[in-house]
């Protein structure tokens, strides 16, 4: 098979990774594997492999012609059979079906407000899906939403999965003690929740003052943001609390870490957990879209309800003062990803499903 992938930018978004790491995985499994940017290059450039193939398009509007005749051109000359087109990506691929009928089209929905679905707008998929031959859904419920709101009948749930591609230059090195630093990875967007993540910082920083807080993912230099970093301040954080913005070094910033959590009201399956289990850190997380099939609490990591902010505390705390027992949720996380999430597995899925019904 002769697939190419389509996102709307390389920015360090879970979309975005997920995209580079079908087309890494692809080009060693497949006779063509591609990756095309529509709108804006970034830092998961230096994340792609040589044997990919590789166009940036500099999309300047929704309905670009030049852009899709480049588009179009580069499909013809790699004979590429389908359109692997993540998230708002999907009209571009309809654009280019609708120049190049023979090419087939899977959609990757990656929305991450998958708790607050009834408010998703879903008329422009209406209208451009029946050109698609199917969807991938990374958690169920954004599954049962397809079948039922978009009344799409392929559809198939597929996890993310983790990377470890280590082809980044850059060598981010975090503040604090080794063995006392907690790292969240996670864009600065409302449904992270960093605010939560400051609660628990206000009171670890009287508690165990020596441990450090990374905070490492795209930062938008929005209200949000300001926000963030305002609150750093007031609660004089500012010595323990780092915030490291988008960075390409995952597995460095890892190897820093000792203890990952994510804070989130919403979410799909976060790569940043699967990146956690990965490299064996402790989790402690919020019971929020697909994370609660990865995170059996208190077997392979502590899962909290998202309004409890005493909760995440106590079972940080636990983690915090206890050696074996981050070591043995560590070696347990890392058991399940490799077994139900680790890119062997998942490709299978994908290549099955392919193969069957596209």
């Amino acid at each position: 098979m002769r697939i190419l992938q389509i996102i709307d930018s390389l920015e360090a978004g879970g979309a975005e990774r997920m995209a580079v790491n079908y087309a890494n995985a692809l080009a060693n499994e497949m006779a063509f594997s591609g990756l095309v940017i529509s709108r804006k290059e970034g830092p998961l450039l230096n994340q792609l492999n040589s044997n990919v193939s590789y166009l940036f398009l500099n999309k300047k509007s929704v309905i670009d012609i030049q852009s899709v005749m480049k588009l179009r051109k580069f499909v013809i000359q790699n004979t590429v059979e389908i359109i692997h087109a993540h998230s708002t990506s999907f009209f571009l691929a309809f654009l280019l079906k609708l120049t190049y009928p023979t090419v087939k089209l899977i959609w990757h929905d990656h929305y991450g407000d998958s708790e607050f679905l009834s408010k998703r707008p879903s008329l422009a998929l209406k209208f451009v899906l029946p050109f698609f031959n199917g969807i991938i859904a990374v958690n169920q419920n954004l599954k049962n939403w397809a079948e039922q709101k978009l009344h799409f009948k392929n559809v198939v749930y597929l996890p993310n999965f983790p990377s470890d591609e280590n082809n980044a230059s850059e060598q981010t090195i975090l503040q604090g003690i080794q063995g006392k630093r907690i790292v969240s990875l996670a864009n600065l967007r409302v449904q992270k929740n960093h605010f939560l993540l400051l609660e628990v910082a206000k009171k670890i920083k009287i508690s165990h003052p020596e441990w450090t807080f990374h905070l490492v993912g795209k930062d938008f230099e929005d209200e949000y943001s300001k926000q963030i970093k305002s609150l750093i301040l007031d609660f004089n954080l500012e010595d323990i609390v780092f915030v490291h913005g988008s960075r390409n070094d995952i597995k460095n910033i890892l190897e820093q870490s000792t203890i990952g959590i994510l804070t989130s009201q919403s979410e799909g399956l976060p790569v940043a957990l699967l990146e956690y289990g990965l490299y064996e850190k402790p989790v402690v997380v919020t019971n929020v879209g697909e994370i609660p099939l990865v995170i059996q609490d208190g077997i392979n990591g502590f899962s909290v309800e998202t309004n409890s902010g005493q909760l995440f505390y106590d079972s940080l705390v636990k983690l915090i003062e206890n050696d074996s027992l981050r070591l043995h949720f560590g070696k347990e996380l890392q058991k399940t990803i490799e077994k139900k999430y680790s890119k062997k597995t998942v490709l299978h899925q994908y290549s099955n499903w392919i193969a069957l019904s596209i």
